[in-house]
């Protein structure tokens, strides 16, 4: 196997056993290999344009600058690096701010050892790796709302307009950008945006998002 058959793997993570953990597991593998290590989010970013990983396993909860920040300045400089998130959190709010940020996949620190491996190797092909426990409590929610049927869906309620704010906040634009995009004033979008959440029934950016991935209106693996 050629050096450039290898997954270079960049860990960022504030404890030292975890890392070396980590290291342990993943130089053992034939086709991948750590390139660095970072303690905080700072030392990532740093670490991320020095060696260029192909993927980063990213802890979302770390002193100083933590995972989120972190990926998302990566991903503005960086954008053909994927990062996979290693966290404790096995919830959806924590879940949906990792896939607002960037990150190409997700998994907790209680999967085994070969998940971590294959979810390393899902997202540096291209495909989103998500945990099948954050995955169990979308589909849970997704059902639940499937039980409530019947209803119109509120979406189609919006305006022309209203969809182009949504997909455009959804996938990250703040109301300035939104606004030099669309060729309108802040203060129209801030009204469109008002307009359009009481439409959907949502109250804040979360929950915004969390809906334009159940419509279909971004992708997870987008």
């Amino acid at each position: 196997m050629t050096n450039t058959d290898v997954v270079r793997v960049l860990l960022a993570e504030d404890h030292s056993v975890v890392r070396t953990g980590l290291r342990l597991i993943i130089d053992h593998e034939e086709d991948m290999a750590v390139v660095g290590e970072a303690e905080d989010g700072l030392q990532a970013i740093q670490k991320a344009h020095e060696v260029r990983p192909d993927v980063i396993v990213m802890d979302m909860t770390m002193p100083g600058l933590g995972g989120l920040e972190a990926t998302r300045q990566i991903k503005r400089d960086l954008p053909d690096t994927h990062i996979l998130f290693l966290t404790i959190h096995d919830n959806e709010e924590y879940f949906f701010q990792a896939v607002q940020a960037g990150a190409d996949g997700y998994v907790t620190k209680s999967s085994p050892a070969w998940e971590v491996l294959t979810a390393i190797r899902t997202v540096h092909q291209g495909d989103y790796y998500l945990n099948p426990s954050v995955a169990k409590m979308l589909v849970g929610d997704y059902l639940e709302r499937v039980k409530q049927g019947g209803k119109r869906d509120p979406y189609d309620a919006l305006s022309d307009r209203e969809r182009e704010i949504l997909h455009l906040i959804a996938t990250g634009h703040s109301n300035r950008e939104i606004a030099d995009v669309l060729n309108i004033s802040e203060h129209t979008v801030h009204n469109h945006r008002a307009r359009l959440m009481e439409k959907l029934g949502v109250h804040d950016r979360l929950e915004l998002l969390k809906y334009a991935i159940r419509r279909g209106i971004i992708s997870v693996d987008a």
